[in-house]
């Protein structure tokens, strides 16, 4: 369970510092490619949310 909470205090670091991209960004198209890396992290999470249902 331990590796489980791991990966999600790295993905939710990682969410945070896109956050902080998005919010400091100077362009629509800087905020939009960072956007689209938020939407990439989030699929993920959700493949992972799918994959332990599956397991239990």
């Amino acid at each position: 369970m331990a590796s489980s909470t791991d990966s999600s205090t790295a993905v939710d670091e990682e969410v945070r510092r896109l956050y902080e991209r998005y919010q400091s960004a100077d362009s629509d198209k800087e905020r939009r490619e960072i956007a689209l890396e938020m939407g990439q992290l989030d699929g993920r999470r959700h493949a992972d949310i799918y994959a332990a249902l599956e397991d239990e």
